[in-house]
């Protein structure tokens, strides 16, 4: 053997080797996730065990629709309602794109029709009406869908005398529907007027985040108010009203720790949690009203 054959014959050798390496370390990505609060790096299969909050510092990821039903409501006992009905773009709204493209997109990325389901489930055996948002379909904000949803829900909890729970989680009313997205706050607050009348509890778990119109409708209606641990609740954001009042403001406003201080929420319930303190709120509205 030539010493150019002996040297042609180790480069291949060692490309082979290399290739058998790299295999060896194709480790997939999703296996890991790193936590955008304090930067630690979280098994992904602990994070899900752990309701998806970060083991270290407590901070709460958004989590999908799915994941607060498996969460949060007994097994196997949430039925969907009104799954079919679908957004209109009846304005022909285009900006950088026509409003059409963007829901046809948002609903094959997300595997939903628009911004929320409702449904009717069990929580530790007690029967609810449930509305979950849904921040990964354009942000959760409210169209005209998101508010006719939340309205039959209401109306579901009227006809069965049974609780309403509204977990939002939404950055707004949805521009590309104009005024008739804005008109979604007056409907759904109009039902609530209706539940309350009947004494029918309706609660609301502001989830990072509750801006906009959502907040300043439905989302703040609620007969008690919990938040999920720093979720960002507002109408404008920090920098609008910095501009506005042209005064620097507090650190960690509104995040739901700072509303809960001031008196805006009625308690900040880790995730954890949540089910069992949904489970004993219930149980105590519906007990003073029946001793009445």
């Amino acid at each position: 053997m030539s010493i150019l054959d002996w040297f042609a014959n180790k480069k291949n050798l060692d490309k082979k080797k290399s290739i058998k390496n790299i295999d060896k370390l194709n480790i997939p990505g999703n296996l890991w996730v790193k936590c955008p609060k304090c930067s630690e790096v979280l098994f992904s299969k602990d994070l899900e065990l752990s309701y998806k909050v970060c083991s270290k510092c407590s901070f709460h990821f958004r989590i999908t629709p799915e994941e607060r039903i498996d969460y949060l409501l007994d097994n196997n006992s949430f039925v969907e309602l009104d799954k079919d009905i679908k957004p209109v773009d009846f304005l022909k709204f285009e900006d950088t794109e026509p409003y059409e493209d963007r829901l046809i997109k948002a609903q094959e990325k997300s595997k939903y029709l628009d911004a929320i389901i409702i449904g009717t489930a069990k929580i530790n055996g007690i029967p609810v009406n449930i509305g979950i948002m849904n921040f990964f379909f354009m942000g959760g904000s409210m169209g005209s869908v998101v508010g006719e949803k939340i309205t039959r829900i209401i109306e579901n909890g009227i006809e069965t005398k049974n609780p309403v729970i509204i977990f939002t989680s939404s950055g707004g009313a949805r521009m590309q529907e104009g005024i008739l997205s804005l008109m979604q706050m007056a409907k759904t607050s109009a039902a609530i007027s209706k539940l309350s009348s009947l004494k029918i509890p309706y609660i609301t778990v502001l989830c990072d985040p509750t801006t906009g119109g959502t907040s300043a409708s439905f989302a703040m209606l609620g007969d008690i108010q919990i938040a999920e641990p720093g979720a960002l609740i507002s109408f404008a954001g920090p920098r609008v009203i910095e501009q506005t009042i042209k005064q620097k403001i507090p650190s960690g406003f509104q995040r739901s720790e700072f509303l809960l201080d001031h008196g805006m929420i009625d308690n900040v319930v880790h995730r954890k949690d949540l089910k069992k303190t949904l489970k004993n709120i219930i149980s105590i509205l519906q007990a003073q009203e029946e001793n009445k």
